[in-house]
């Protein structure tokens, strides 16, 4: 396997200035809210997009495969800029990566409401996913460097903050849907809020100074995994899968399959976040109370028994559940995944994070896409049943994970 690391962008090695360490509880709190902010204003501008997906696709008059390739672009965009997002963050600092890229992603979302062609919409979208990823490891950096300076661990309140956006942003859809204001309208209302939100917060970012690497230190091009990690990864993959395929069908889905009225297009979307950020925020007591074993068993079922639910029972009321079966169980393994990871005894944190994250972001990158080139030639139902196999795979998985030495 490839030594390549995305989560070391997000290590802080760096020297905190002394101002942000002697600081006072109540200007720690101020800084904590502050880079909470910024993951707020990630969240709904991604999930701005995600809502409405399906009014685009119809405006611009694309099947399922179309608007798979069409979502190709995003990932595109992501894995362009990731090999010198950390370079980026480490040579000008990621309070200054941070401001300027998630600038730059509010006036791509606004973008995306100009789009009147296939190919407008697959560049507005490549570029997206690159301003996205370099927010993405700017704002996670200061989320490190923030819970450094509370000394706790605080990172799981920060996913949940961009869980929480998420929800936020598809009720606001709903709304804009109920006002028959077009997504280009929609758009530029968010990216003003997200620019309001950074004007009041910008100055709270930490100030970190990274320490760069040795350039004559050598580095092994290849790495042996460990097959616990290896598990790990595959079940990441799994559940990244299924959440991606949610932010981006999940819409369609109700309008082509259930076929819910008007603004109720957006239910699934809805009752999914709804649940997903709720389960982020519980997340940690339960996995203290049951185990992380059966936390993430119990999860992998109710992504399968979510999906199939949808597959088999079609119509509003039982839809919406399903989707808030599955954004409970895929709420909290991403996280534990990565908090096993970094406990494993053999392999370095992060080296562990490496071989885990890589995997695991693939399915993010690879699920909505191939989804609809299957809802192509099978169906949207079937390439739902699909996904709702991986469920099962993770609870399976899971026991394997004990049981590898």
């Amino acid at each position: 396997m490839i030594d390549f690391n995305p989560l070391a962008l997000f290590q802080t090695k760096g020297k905190i200035k002394k101002v942000f360490r002697e600081a006072k509880a109540s200007y720690l709190n101020r800084i904590r809210f502050a880079v909470g902010m910024f993951y707020f204003g990630m969240g709904l501008s991604f999930a701005t997009w995600a809502s409405r997906i399906p009014d685009i696709k119809t405006a611009l008059h694309l099947t399922e495969g179309d608007l798979g390739s069409i979502l190709f672009a995003l990932p595109m965009g992501q894995l362009l800029i990731m090999p010198f997002s950390g370079k980026m963050v480490t040579k000008f600092g990621s309070h200054r990566i941070l401001i300027f890229s998630l600038i730059m992603y509010v006036l791509c979302l606004a973008n995306l409401g100009l789009a009147t062609t296939a190919l407008q919409l697959s560049l507005g979208l490549f570029l997206f996913g690159l301003f996205g990823n370099l927010a993405n490891i700017a704002v996670n950096t200061q989320g490190v460097y923030t819970e450094v300076l509370f000394k706790k661990t605080i990172m799981s309140s920060f996913h949940g903050m961009w869980s929480f956006a998420g929800f936020t942003g598809a009720l606001v859809g709903l709304g804009m849907l109920a006002l028959n204001l077009s997504p280009l309208h929609h758009f530029l209302i968010i990216a003003g809020i997200v620019l309001l939100m950074i004007v009041f917060n910008f100055k709270f970012l930490v100030k970190a100074k990274e320490k760069i690497k040795d350039k004559t230190e050598k580095k092994k091009l290849f790495v042996k995994p460990d097959s616990a990690l290896i598990w790990l990864g595959v079940i990441g993959f799994c559940s990244m899968a299924s959440e991606g395929v949610m932010f981006d069908w999940s819409g369609v889905y109700f309008k082509d399959v259930v076929q819910a009225p008007g603004p109720l297009v957006i239910l699934g979307y809805t009752s999914f976040m709804i649940m997903m950020a709720s389960g982020r925020f519980l997340g940690d007591g339960l996995i203290n109370k049951f185990g992380r074993e059966r936390v993430m068993q119990i999860s992998g079922v109710m992504i399968s028994a979510g999906l199939f639910t949808a597959v088999f029972l079609p119509y509003i009321i039982p839809c919406t559940i399903a989707f808030m079966l599955v954004g409970l169980g895929v709420a909290t393994i991403v996280p534990t995944v990565y908090s096993m990871a970094g406990k494993n005894p053999t392999v370095p944190p992060g080296e562990a994070l490496t071989i885990v994250s890589s995997v695991s972001f693939l399915g993010f990158l690879m699920g909505p896409p191939v989804i609809g080139h299957i809802a192509e030639t099978f169906g949207l139902q079937f390439s739902f049943a699909f996904i709702g196999i991986f469920g099962v795979l993770i609870a399976f998985m899971v026991s394997k994970i004990r049981t590898t030495p």
